[in-house]
């Protein structure tokens, strides 16, 4: 099967490029940049240099049919609401890695994002891409919304808990970390070396964007509208998320309960990983790796559940689930081109 990325030349772009070269069962066909359009894709990420013999294009509807199954959207959001609507009119599958398909409400988008939605009724055509809950729609979707990094982390730490409407949400407070590549490639005063390293900092507080992703899904869940206290930080590091989640239950569940209402719900689930006490999950656990990695703790003098969640932001969190969604569509083994194990140290 043949596959395109548009936008190929940022750090999603370039993952997806990883993963594609050694799937075997697809071949990149079609790439595209604005900003490097009819340079060799080798001479913005040398790292592919001899191995992948692609020039940028600019992006072409009429290219994409002809040289494409299905295409990868790692347009920034704003932009791709503009794109994926076109390829999807002309029959062409797309998974689409930006925030503008995520959300069923444009009001939220236009609250949380600070811009209009030009194709407010893809919003509903489009799949939440999330293979451990929506496998079967995923696999007849033409249009799949790629999650968020944070959301995913998030949402695979609460799910088997917000099916079971065990979550007392007044009390759940997600305190998140990441490192600086989810922030793009684009350089900016906050990711310059002198301001980030050695630096550890809180941001967009009680305001980021993923917030309406995380509460939308986890809703949908409990069968109930929620809100989340969500505080994301930046880390001095490249690579990973680990988010910790506070909260209390509504029904009271010892440790070794809770580890089997978890390990029931993902049971069979290639990349969701529990990690048996004593163990408490690390980034360096899911670095270079599609997993996602829990760990489960009860404070029993506060009754409080602790879960802590890691992924890579770029692999779990992006591209990785990106090619399971792909393989979903597209009827190959899920798990197809995503084997890598765990890079450590």
């Amino acid at each position: 099967m043949r596959v395109g990325i548009v936008g190929v030349t940022g750090y999603t772009g370039s993952e997806l490029l990883r993963i594609i070269h050694t799937h075997g069962r697809v071949e990149l066909t079609y790439v595209t940049s604005h900003s490097f359009t009819g340079k060799k894709l080798a001479e913005v990420h040398p790292q592919y240099s001899g191995l992948v013999n692609l020039t940028c294009r600019p992006f072409s509807v009429a290219e994409a049919v002809e040289k494409t199954d299905l295409v990868f959207c790692a347009l920034p959001h704003g932009e791709a609401m503009e794109v994926v609507p076109l390829l999807s009119d002309a029959g062409v599958r797309v998974v689409d890695l930006s925030a503008d398909f995520r959300l069923l409400d444009e009001m939220l988008y236009r609250e949380w994002y600070q811009k209009e939605h030009s194709s407010p009724a893809y919003l509903a055509r489009a799949v939440y891409g999330l293979p451990e809950l929506y496998r079967e729609e995923i696999k007849q979707a033409c249009l799949v919304a790629n999650p968020g990094c944070y959301p995913t982390s998030v949402i695979l730490a609460l799910a088997p808990l917000a099916s079971k409407r065990l979550v007392r949400w007044e009390t759940l407070v997600v305190d998140a970390k990441s490192g600086t590549s989810g922030a793009g490639r684009n350089p900016s005063q906050l990711l310059h070396f002198p301001e980030c390293a050695e630096n550890f900092r809180a941001y967009r507080v009680a305001a980021h964007q993923h917030t309406p992703e995380m509460e939308q899904e986890l809703g949908r869940l409990a069968g109930e509208n929620i809100s989340i206290t969500f505080v994301p930080h930046l880390v001095p590091m490249i690579r990973g998320i680990l988010s910790t989640l506070y909260l209390k239950l509504t029904v009271d569940l010892e440790e070794d309960e809770l580890w089997t209402l978890y390990k029931d719900f993902y049971n069979g689930e290639r990349f969701v990983r529990l990690l048996p006490p004593p163990l408490l999950v690390e980034t360096k656990y899911v670095y270079g790796s599609n997993y996602c990695a829990l760990s489960l703790k009860k404070d029993r003098r506060t009754g409080r559940v602790i879960i802590l969640s890691a992924l890579d932001n770029l692999v779990k969190g992006a591209a990785g689930q990106a090619v399971q969604n792909m393989n979903l569509m597209l009827g190959f083994t899920e798990e197809k081109g995503l084997e890598m194990l765990p890079l450590r140290p």
